[in-house]
């Protein structure tokens, strides 16, 4: 089981006995739960990637060349799935990673004087890099696991929209039963049911329910 999370959606404590794999985006109070098995999401580190790129003042190809690896990566990975493939040709992943760690390695050597604020940022990021290798590569490992947690964020989104507009979330009832019914339809349909059907199914009493295998 994972769970992909955005920035604040599962404080400290609210899910303590979680196990499955939760993508997330390096967010410290996230590494308070022990139990789970973190991935941190890919889309997050390509956008810092790309900031090294357009602010490093020399030496910030190491950021591009890192950013193409963890593109080829998904697009593996993205293939395979589609071609119900188990994993990734294992000779191949481990030229990748290879490919991956020279880069960031590069990074943090190129950084290691942080003459700068912008040096700072950069070398803090070639050793997150480094030191949780494990962790952004996991999707290229096990191809449950996603390579971003964008849809936990779309999801996150609607609510926010409507917390905006309109007065039924001035109250605690409505936003509880706004959430409850947008979080049974938003999970029915990542697991491709018909939006219709389970509301049919709700209302007649037997709601759907998805599997926890």
């Amino acid at each position: 089981m994972s769970v992909a999370a955005p920035r604040g959606l599962m404080p400290p404590g609210c899910c303590p006995l979680f196990a499955g794999v939760a993508v997330h985006d390096a967010w410290a109070p996230y590494d308070t739960y022990e139990q789970a098995t973190h991935a941190l999401c890919g889309a997050h580190v390509l956008r810092e990637l790309q900031a090294v790129t357009e602010t490093a003042a020399t030496g910030g190809q190491w950021a591009a060349r890192l950013a193409q690896c963890l593109r080829t990566l998904k697009h593996a990975t993205d293939e395979a799935r589609e071609h119900d493939r188990a994993g990734l040709d294992p000779v191949w992943l481990a030229g990748q990673i290879r490919v991956y760690t020279a880069a960031a390695t590069v990074g943090f050597n190129v950084s290691s004087g942080r003459g700068n604020e912008i040096e700072k940022k950069h070398h803090a990021l070639a050793r997150r890099l480094l030191d949780r290798q494990d962790d952004i590569l996991r999707f290229a490992h096990d191809l449950r696991v996603p390579f971003d947690n964008n849809t936990s964020e779309q999801s996150v989104r609607m609510v926010k929209v409507r917390q905006k507009i309109s007065a039924t979330m001035r109250v605690p009832q409505g936003a509880q039963d706004f959430v409850t019914i947008r979080s049974y339809l938003q999970t029915a349909a990542k697991q491709g049911r018909n939006a219709l059907d389970v509301l049919i199914a709700l209302f007649e009493g037997r709601p759907w329910m998805p599997s926890t295998t």
